[in-house]
């Protein structure tokens, strides 16, 4: 704990801090909960399309394999030219938000290809299109997991240190401007009570004259 000073001026200062403490710490509680809900919610829905992507690969390669021409499709026939983005927010932090992707098409030869490769082609689209769909999921429960890890620092910083720091330290100046106090009546009344007998002192030898 930081030396502080027994005033009066310093006693202000650290009950406006306690205030400051008390007033902020509820707004960082609500958004550390929504954080926590809203990486929950993501995280869920990035398990979902990935779930989606192995289940359609899975059927991807049982399809082609009824065709018994595996080799005629290569991966590369279909690429991902363009990723859209757009951004939203969520307790104050930016994020990415997948909206899309253009496709390019490889050159392959019409005649000398089965004519399955271009439903071939279509469900690679879709399984990449899923694949970025997570990805962008993804990034965003990076981003709030760290805005989250910061709001977590915050409120245990505050709940755990400043608050009980700033109250202890409202009670040491307390007890010592109150002991400071009891200290000035006392002499206070010690130096009433000597010009009391001085007063009477006199008296008594004015009157003896």
């Amino acid at each position: 704990m930081a030396k502080i000073k027994l005033t009066k001026n310093e006693q202000k200062v650290q009950k406006d801090a306690l205030k400051m403490y008390q007033r902020y710490l509820p707004t960082l509680t609500l958004k550390k909960q929504q954080l926590q809900s809203e990486i929950r919610t993501i995280d869920e829905k990035a398990r979902e399309v990935r779930a989606q992507k192995k289940s359609l690969e899975e059927d991807f390669e049982k399809w082609i394999s009824v065709f018994g021409e595996q080799d005629a499709f290569k991966p590369e026939m279909v690429t991902v030219r363009n990723i859209k983005k757009g951004w939203g927010n969520i307790a104050g932090v930016k994020i990415p938000i997948y909206e899309g992707a253009d496709f390019g098409r490889g050159d392959y030869d019409l005649y000398s290809t089965p004519l399955w490769i271009d439903m071939a082609a279509d469900r690679m689209e879709k399984a990449l299109e899923l694949d970025l769909q997570a990805e962008v999921l993804e990034e965003q429960v990076r981003l709030l997991s760290k805005e989250l890890r910061t709001t977590t620092q915050r409120v245990n910083l505050f709940e755990k240190v400043k608050i009980p720091e700033t109250k202890a330290n409202i009670k040491k100046i307390g007890v010592f401007l109150g002991d400071e106090q009891v200290a000035a009546v006392v002499r206070s009344k010690i130096s009433k009570k000597k010009l009391q007998n001085v007063a009477s002192s006199d008296a008594k030898d004015k009157g003896g004259k």
